[in-house]
């Protein structure tokens, strides 16, 4: 029986020291993130690179329209041409939030490079003849790339930069482009992607 006291008692003590090596999980304020830097891209990194993008579309005045109102803007491709597993979705969902929140577009969710994006317009659209549906004037297309360098012996510099392209599509010709880039250093042991 002590010798199963002890056992007992051995499973006990373990268990206690793993629950309370345990993190508890906590909710980030995004506001005030003083978190570590990581190689790979975050939030943060998706925030600056959109804020960027849309300081630097409505700096141009490109979006400014003669007598007023907004461009009916479509979403190209946004390629990720990198090896990380890069959701674009989420960096052009802020980009679209903002510009519509200035006031600048109105984005197209009945047309679009693979169809509609939401499928309840086409539905509609095709039930009721299709006129309703405004024709896009501008299109946002671009491309995500990366890659990594050796910056010194014990140190990887890794580099992201987010391509953006407007484009006027009467006229087939881009009103205005951007590039930010997003640079890290830390361990080559680290892996970035």
């Amino acid at each position: 029986m002590n010798k199963n006291f002890g056992k007992i008692l051995t499973f006990a003590f373990v268990g206690a020291v793993v629950v309370g090596c345990e993190t508890t999980p906590e909710l980030v304020n995004q506001k005030a993130d003083d978190g570590h830097t990581t190689l790979a891209l975050d939030y943060r990194d998706f925030n600056r690179a959109a804020n960027e993008a849309i300081d630097g579309m409505i700096a141009s005045g490109n979006l400014n329209r003669p007598g007023g109102g907004r461009y009916v803007l479509m979403i190209s491709r946004i390629k990720n041409d990198t090896v990380a597993n890069i959701d674009t979705d989420q960096l052009v969902k802020k980009i679209r939030i903002a510009l519509m929140q200035k006031g600048k577009v109105v984005v197209s969710t009945a047309v679009g490079v693979n169809g509609p994006e939401d499928q309840a317009t086409a539905l509609v659209q095709g039930e009721f003849g299709g006129n309703g549906v405004a024709k896009p004037e501008l299109s946002l297309s671009g491309k995500i790339i990366g890659h990594s360098v050796r910056y010194d012996s014990s140190t990887q510099q890794v580099e992201y930069y987010l391509q953006l392209t407007l484009t006027d599509i009467k006229g087939g010709y881009s009103i205005w482009e951007g590039e930010t880039p997003i640079v890290k250093r830390g361990s080559s042991k680290t892996v970035a992607w």
